[in-house]
């Protein structure tokens, strides 16, 4: 696993004494890489991922610290038409971190046909797009990042795509990337770093996020179920650690999984637990590479009917609004991992 994760780009030999830093939103519509490009940048895979839309759902800070800058990267639940309560906070959090931060990385990606005279590209800007650029405060400077170029041979065909965004907003800089490949991040940093504010370090340099230890082993176990399910299953899914002991030699750690039917326990079950158990092994794996001991993970599942359109089941399962990143350093803020520990883990 090791082995696919991409180095942070640009990392010094030396520590290098932090002159810029600051919060850097990663901003944009439902799958469109913002996770990808998250993990990509850090060299670890810490935001999960997976195929279905609205994956992400809180507000995940990422630090790098690389040539004398500090960039907090805030993972953000893409915009979108919410249908419940929980799509209403998700929207709140990506509007909130947009209003908040110091830099909007703004991510999108070309429309694209096929055509006889070859691949072609919607020269428009998506209304949707276009709403949540309006959502950035004109004073924060902005950073364009067009993903999945690499689909694209001929960038020409992309000119009149970023002249018409050009028009919507003024930016920073315009980056063409590929989150998947690691495509552009060194072009990333360097745009990102020019307009991120002078100023002493947010956070120890070690660390490598702002969320706990356990919030991630909840998102492992979600992602292992969004990884294996489809149609309404995954978007009833949430998770909840009920407990979490690293005192002893093992770490141990109890889960729930909520479904929102009860004819979904079944499937997440699986036949003679199958699914459960192969979910469980892959998180407990996960989880056992962040923290670099050996962890048992026991995994339950429930029906909680409705859990995700009831504020008090959100805010009992986390979803809850948060005070944005300040600019001061953490303090018992336990990290997910520091560096050294992800070379231990390795």
């Amino acid at each position: 696993m090791a082995s696919k994760h991409h180095s942070a780009p640009n990392a010094p030999a030396a520590p290098v004494a932090v002159t810029r830093a600051g919060t850097v939103a990663l901003i944009g519509r439902p799958n469109v890489g913002k996770s990808t490009l998250l993990n990509a940048l850090l060299g670890e895979r810490i935001a999960i991922t997976s195929h279905h839309a609205q994956t992400t759902r809180d507000r995940i800070a990422g630090i790098l610290t690389t040539g004398g800058v500090q960039y907090v990267f805030l993972d953000t639940p893409g915009f979108h038409r919410a249908r419940h309560k929980l799509g209403e906070h998700m929207n709140e959090v990506a509007r909130a971190a947009a209003a908040e931060c110091d830099v909007a990385v703004f991510m999108t990606e070309p429309e694209t046909r096929n055509t006889p005279e070859g691949l072609s590209v919607n020269p428009t800007v998506r209304e949707d797009d276009r709403a949540i650029l309006a959502a950035i405060p004109e004073k924060t400077p902005v950073v364009l990042l067009l993903n999945k170029v690499d689909k694209i041979k001929l960038k020409q065909v992309l000119f009149p795509l970023l002249e018409a965004y050009g028009k919507v907003r003024d930016v920073a800089a315009i980056v063409p990337v590929s989150a998947l490949k690691g495509d552009g991040l060194k072009a990333i940093l360097t745009e990102v770093g020019k307009v991120l504010p002078a100023g002493d370090a947010l956070f120890d340099s070690e660390e490598l996020s702002d969320k706990p230890v356990r919030f991630f082993v909840g998102e492992f176990v979600r992602e292992q179920i969004l990884r294996r399910t489809r149609q309404e299953v995954p978007h009833g899914i949430a998770v909840t650690v009920e407990s979490f002991d690293e005192n002893a030699k093992l770490v141990r750690i109890s889960v729930t999984v909520h479904v929102a039917k009860e004819s979904h326990k079944g499937i997440i079950i699986g036949d003679g637990g199958k699914m459960l158990s192969a979910v469980g092994r892959a998180a407990r794996l996960r989880a056992e590479e962040l923290l670099g001991r050996k962890v048992h993970l026991e995994t339950f599942v429930r029906a909680t009917p409705g859990w995700f359109d009831d504020a008090a089941r959100l805010a009992d399962m986390g979803y809850v609004d948060e005070t944005p990143t300040k600019r001061k350093r953490a303090g018992k803020t336990r990290p997910a991992k520091t560096k050294a520990a992800a070379r231990t883990a390795r």
